[in-house]
């Protein structure tokens, strides 16, 4: 859990309004935040810099204000500049901007300030915008339909037009990008980047301290592929004020651009203009953080670890540095310049803040059924398990499973015992039909795919392939990819394929590949020969 508290702005809140708080981000100097309650009101407060606010005025406010016009709108991205401007994008789709507007950052076709919100709708008519990003005075959204479209500030490229005139309203950003799908973008200050789907990286705008990742400091008007990243599949990338941090499927991590402050990690203070893999004692990495405003660099474990480096409190930490964090906003709460959030922060209720208050005894609908699961007191059926029970509802079952419909139709008894699968796959399994997640090792997750194939649980069996990428190594890359092809796990399979193909010289050398079924061999080595994995 996320504790406000750690945001200095926060202590300026009335203590309900703090118990209400699902989404934040506080952003400009850190003296600015926006939040929206429960029951989605959107309110305001801070020092207002450029109108930042949206509440009509240029003036500061220390008490929490109300903007009526987002409220009801509910926010799934929200980005801001350096002006500061704000852009934010809606569970319709819809895009809304405020705030400094110098360099028509605010995509409306002029230069004027804008003291509300005003949706941005020019060449995104009939587009469903899904997340934005803003550096400090140009902005970039995607659409539901793999689409980029950038505007403002152009004087390096990083609209991405093939020119330096700044765009006055969203331009699709095409070249290298025109029939790509575009799945994820990031900003620096003045430069640009988008994951397409295949997990590819493009780079575009400025680029004088190598944070493109091309191998060179020259500024790129268009987008260009990161040809150093030839092989790895990107999956989430993030900006620095002047450098970029990338997240790879099999949980590794890049970084390249400035290191004034030691914020790629590399143990040095030395810039790199490619790609550089940063380690961190063997750990998988699951998430990276970085904010354009700021020379602080963070991430988050597989095992829930968070290491924070760059400019931290002033201090220059060139290596990944261990912290007592369990999320890494923690870190640009605590030690980033200025205190600022790097994303819309969606923030579980805050109850624990305010010990001498009696908890909220209401739990929603899904809070309540995640309680019940394996409750004796309640349960009306038993499940054995490697002689252990598990005690559900049958109604639920019948209505959750079509598994569980039919068979639960011809059956009145209250013990049914299985034997196919182990106790923590049946276990895992019957909790996620009462909570749509599953908690389970890597190890065990083949064991549930298999239950997943089985039982037609399409869902189940997504979830099962990603935690089973999470525990992918070069010993079990073979067994893994047997069972994806055994499963029909396609997404699964793909992975593995690629992981073994980059791990080439080690998986071959285990006892997995050795033992190889025939057939999967001969697809394996066809497969790879077209891929390029024998060449010399």
């Amino acid at each position: 859990m996320v504790d406000v508290g750690k945001w200095p702005i926060f202590a300026l809140c009335p203590q309900e309004d703090l118990k209400s708080i699902q989404q934040a981000c506080v952003f400009g100097s850190g003296n600015e935040v926006l939040y929206i309650t429960k029951n989605d009101e959107v309110f305001v407060m801070g020092t207002n810099s450029s109108g930042c606010l949206g509440t009509g005025d240029a003036q500061s406010t220390i008490e929490p204000r109300c903007l009526p016009m987002l409220s009801g709108k509910k926010m799934v991205s929200l980005s801001c500049g350096s002006g500061p401007h704000v852009v934010i994008v809606t569970s319709d789709g819809e895009v809304y901007s405020w705030g400094h507007n110098a360099y028509s950052q605010l995509g409306n076709g002029s230069t004027n300030q804008a003291l509300t919100p005003c949706q941005v709708s020019t060449n995104l008519v009939n587009k469903k915008v899904v997340s934005v990003a803003c550096g400090s005075h140009h902005s970039m959204v995607t659409t539901s339909d793999g689409e980029v479209y950038a505007w403002g500030y152009n004087n390096s490229g990083q609209v991405g037009s093939g020119s330096t005139a700044n765009q006055p309203i969203p331009r699709r950003v095409t070249s290298c990008l025109q029939n790509k799908c575009v799945t994820g973008i990031a900003c620096g200050q003045m430069s640009s980047m988008a994951i397409v789907e295949n997990g590819e990286v493009y780079a575009w705008g400025y680029n004088g301290n190598g944070q493109l990742g091309l191998g060179s400091s020259g500024n790129q008007p268009t987008p260009c592929r990161i040809a150093a990243l030839q092989g790895i599949r990107v999956e989430q990338i993030v900006c620095g004020y002047a450098h970029t941090l990338a997240l790879t499927d099999e949980g590794g991590m890049y970084a390249w651009g400035a290191n004034s402050y030691g914020q790629l990690g590399t143990g040095n203070k030395s810039n790199q203009s490619y790609p550089v893999q940063v380690f961190v004692e063997k750990e998988r990495i699951v998430e990276v953080a970085a904010c354009h405003s700021s020379h602080t660099s963070a991430a988050r474990s597989q095992s829930g670890q968070v290491y924070m480096w760059g400019q931290c409190r002033g201090q220059a930490v060139i290596s990944p540095h261990l912290t007592h964090f369990t999320c890494t906003d923690d870190v640009f709460a605590c030690f980033s310049t200025p205190a600022i959030m790097w994303r819309l922060l969606s923030v579980v209720v805050f109850l624990y803040l305010f010990p001498s208050e009696e908890p909220d005894d209401h739990l929603t609908v899904a809070e309540s059924l995640k309680k019940e699961f394996d409750n004796s007191e309640t349960a009306d059926l038993k499940f054995l398990v490697d002689e252990k029970y598990i005690h559900v509802h049958k109604v639920l079952l019948q209505i959750r499973c079509e598994h569980f419909r039919s068979i639960l139709n011809e059956s009145e008894e209250d013990i049914i015992e299985i034997q196919q699968f182990s106790y923590p796959v049946y276990r895992a399994f019957l909790e996620y039909l009462y909570t749509d997640n599953i908690s389970i090792s890597p190890e065990d997750a083949i064991g549930l795919l298999e239950l997943a194939t089985l039982y037609r649980e399409n869902r189940l069996k997504q979830l099962c392939q990603q935690t089973i990428k999470q525990g992918i190594c070069e010993e079990n890359a073979v067994v893994l990819l047997s069972a994806a092809v055994k499963y029909d796990a396609q997404d699964l399979e793909e992975f593995c394929f690629r992981f073994c193909i980059n791990h080439m010289t080690m998986v071959t050398q285990t006892d997995a590949f050795c033992n190889m079924d025939n057939d999967l061999l001969k697809n394996f080595i066809n497969k790879a020969s077209k891929a390029g994995a024998f060449k010399n």
